[in-house]
């Protein structure tokens, strides 16, 4: 038997940086490994075509970081015509950066005969408003049909939240074709032997923290952008100000945010926050030990279009997570499935303050938290989702539901029979 193919669409790819791209490179490997040919369509400085291991990687042009929807609707141009150029595959595989990709693997997966696997990391454009980026109503309502009229027709829509699965279903998506697989830490974080050691005691922590005393450090590590605020976080570091010296907020990353965070500290004089620069994935473990609790924070009408994969980041390393966010999204459910932190209300800055407090002065609840963080550590793991990936793609090339199905007809098929039994 010959062997699979798959197409894989995504704007980031390492080097390029971006969540998103660090687990479709982890995806393509093992699909790579498994026996398939893997072909990724990504964007960089510059179009090109390179190798990575197995995978062969095309490059259209187009900015590590677009600054207008200008530019990333040039830069999905660019990959809707390098994917229509390809011969065919016996899969599409789209994600979600940019925007409306699912459009794209439509288009190819019809040209082309081939299946589409739609993976949902972020569900566009309904997250839109809530990034800020104001749109006409009209051109809303033609992007919004458009996307939901692409997965409609997909193969099989992966999510990587349950709350996410919900609003597809709401949205007219045949819950028949959505699989929930959620996402995974970086590798470099899952080590053989779990244990626990002392956040004051690795090697990142000698270089950025020598010249400081002992700390129980908060830490947040990643993008900082319009979904993940950060009010409470703010009034949390200033509630806690000179009053508990021995607790330090760290951020590491990049993003919008973190301008404004910069602006607040110098505008407050809140001596408590550190802020440090995006550190190489070398690092990354020591880092992430350094902190002794870690923040998440998400967008109250962000529920159920994203899931912040820092929280897999924390829980690989066995540290208790605060989710400064909604309580009925995947964040927050996954949290309280495994005890392993609290979660607080978005705009509750003195809430945050009293269970970063509760946590610094009370050891039996860290350690209770830890030993959660640990457990869901073992679950969260990148071969337990690739695996189970792999056997969803082997289960689409090989037969499944058919691919064309209207979003209306779905929807009339869920609701019109307990409309009938209403009436």
């Amino acid at each position: 038997m010959s062997k699979p193919s798959v197409i894989m669409f995504n704007r980031a790819y390492p080097p390029v940086r971006g969540a998103t791209g660090r687990m479709l490179r982890d995806l393509a490997r093992g699909m790579a490994a498994d026996g398939w040919h893997v072909t990724v369509i990504a964007a960089g400085p510059k179009a090109g075509r390179e190798r990575d291991g197995d995978v062969r990687i095309i490059r259209v042009k187009g900015a590590a970081r677009p600054r207008s929807m200008f530019a990333y609707g040039l830069i999905w141009l660019r990959m809707m015509m390098a994917g229509m150029r390809l011969k065919r595959r016996d899969l599409v595989v789209t994600m979600t950066d940019p925007p409306l990709l699912a459009v794209i693997g439509d288009m190819v997966a019809k040209s082309k005969g081939s299946r589409h696997i739609h993976w949902c990391q972020d569900l566009y454009p309904d997250l839109l408003p809530a990034l800020g980026a104001g749109m006409p109503e009209f051109i809303m309502r033609c992007l919004h049909a458009a996307s939901y009229r692409a997965m409609a027709r997909c193969d099989r829509i992966v999510v990587i939240g349950r709350c996410m699965a919900r609003r597809l279903v709401r949205g007219g998506i045949d819950a028949r074709r959505i699989s929930f697989i959620p996402n995974w830490p970086d590798r470099e974080l899952v080590s053989p032997v779990r244990r626990l050691r002392p956040a004051n005691g690795n090697a990142v922590h000698k270089e950025l923290f020598a010249s400081s005393e002992p700390k129980f450090r908060v830490l947040y590590s990643g993008t900082m952008g319009k979904a993940h605020p950060i009010d409470s976080i703010i009034d949390a570091a200033r509630i806690l100000n000179g009053k508990n010296p021995e607790i330090e907020f760290v951020f590491v990353g990049e993003g919008q945010g973190f301008d404004r965070l910069a602006r607040a500290r110098d505008r407050q004089g809140l001596e408590n926050i550190r802020m440090i620069p995006w550190q190489p994935v070398s690092r990354l473990r020591d880092l992430m030990e350094s902190g002794d609790l870690h923040l998440i924070s998400m967008n109250q009408d962000a529920v159920g279009m994203l899931v912040p994969c820092k929280l897999y980041s924390a829980m690989a390393v066995g540290r208790p997570c605060v989710f400064v966010g909604p309580p009925h999204s995947e964040a927050a459910r996954t949290i309280n499935d495994f005890k392993a932190g609290a979660v607080v209300p978005q705009g509750d800055g003195r809430a945050l303050a009293d269970v970063i407090l509760r946590y610094r002065m009370d050891g039996d609840a860290w350690f209770a938290a830890h030993e959660g963080a640990n457990m869901a550590g073992k679950i969260f793991r990148p071969d337990e989702s690739i695996d189970a990936w792999i056997r969803r793609a082997r289960g689409v090339v090989q037969g499944g539901l058919p691919r064309r199905t209207g979003i209306r007809a779905a929807f009339n098929r869920r609701h019109g029979e307990g409309r009938r039994k209403a009436a």
